[in-house]
């Protein structure tokens, strides 16, 4: 048996399609088939050159399949079962040094991963564009029945990403409440997943901000929660900065989520933000060049900036909890993604490149 896997070469060039034997599944590990395995920014800030990875491998590390083969004595300590569809989870914290033990592994020092296998070894698939993926089986998320696992798929990065920042968020004693307000800057998969989970919260209210026109995009996160839309190209910068400074009074508003990774989105956050204000940046995710700041604002306002860089088995966790709590968002969740075959990566890869897609799924 064979199965095809998107092989990336480098930055800028194609990824190349290959067919690889479908191995034994080595003592520890799970074999799942692909359901479907999304596109993350991360992914195009690879094939951009913006963050690096050594090639030839496979990328990808939101994968969603359904567990084949495994050892069932093993699985069976990790609530596994063949059959069972499943999350891979592609981070192994080392347990050991410090932001391990005070609890926070998903910003491990010494941080590994599980899709960095060679291509030249068997089983070949570790990463999430394949056919086929071979993750340890304490990587592994079972994904409860109820849930349609191509819907849990289309946020399966973003969803744990933005519910991580918003955990950092609490522990740092902010919560969103019905007295919020709040703004998600991007309209990418990070701050789609943000307008609708701060829905599900009860948020009273929620703009997005976008950098460019798009009619459609603007519909849809409305659809999805957002209560107004403003866009830097048709409304300007200045006077999307003036309206958000206008609420709570002229004091600014409660919470900014930046999901853009556009670096001069974190200086308007900091200046739509009140005194106190909480603002959570998960979205700077590249080397995308500096912006100047003001940071005597930091302190006059008392702004609290907490960054999020990765997430945890427990925020994946926390993200199928909340689908199964908010079975309301599931169908429009599933619209959201636009699905290609593996076979058709580079075509997948160019319109998630120019923004066609709201998320990008590879699927069987």
């Amino acid at each position: 048996m064979k199965a095809k896997a998107a092989v990336f070469m480098g930055p800028e060039k194609p990824f190349d399609v290959r067919e690889f034997e479908v191995t034994a599944t080595p003592a520890g590990y799970g074999k799942s088939r692909l359901i479907a395995s999304g596109v993350c920014g991360t992914d195009l800030h690879f094939h951009r050159g913006k963050l690096f990875v050594q090639p030839p491998t496979v990328i990808g590390h939101e994968f969603v399949g359904q567990l084949e083969d495994c050892d069932e004595i093993e699985a069976a300590k990790y609530g596994l079962a063949k059959g069972d569809n499943v999350i891979a989870d592609i981070a192994v914290p080392c347990g050991k040094c410090l932001l391990c033990k005070s609890g926070d592994d998903a910003n491990c020092v010494n941080m590994q991963v599980t899709n960095d296998g060679s291509i030249e070894k068997a089983p070949y698939l570790y990463g999430g564009y394949a056919e086929v993926n071979y993750t340890p089986l304490s990587n592994l998320v079972k994904i409860p029945t109820e849930l349609d696992p191509t819907m849990v798929a289309t946020f399966a990065c973003p969803g744990p990403t933005a519910i991580h920042a918003f955990r950092l968020g609490k522990q740092a004693g902010f919560e969103p409440t019905a007295d919020t307000v709040a703004v998600v800057q991007g309209l990418g998969p990070v701050g789609c997943f943000a307008i609708l989970y701060l829905k599900a919260m009860g948020v009273k209210k929620i703009y997005a901000v976008t950098a460019r026109e798009n009619a459609e995009r603007e519909a849809m996160v409305k659809a999805l929660g957002a209560d107004e839309v403003l866009c830097l190209q048709r409304d300007g910068a200045e006077n999307v900065t003036k309206k958000l400074q206008a609420e709570n009074s002229g004091l600014g508003v409660d919470l900014c989520f930046e999901g853009s990774g556009a670096p001069a989105a974190v200086a308007q956050g900091m200046n739509i933000l009140r005194n106190r204000g909480v603002y959570l940046i998960p979205g700077q995710y590249s080397n995308s060049g500096g912006i100047e700041i003001q940071p005597q604002m930091i302190t006059f306002k008392a702004l609290r900036i907490i960054g999020s860089s990765q997430y945890s088995m427990v925020d994946v966790e926390g993200y199928l909890a909340f689908l199964c709590t908010h079975k309301e968002v599931h169908s429009s969740i599933l619209s959201l993604g636009t699905h290609y075959k593996v076979a058709d990566v580079n075509n997948a890869f160019a319109d998630a490149e120019a923004g066609k897609n709201v998320k990008t799924l590879l699927v069987r």
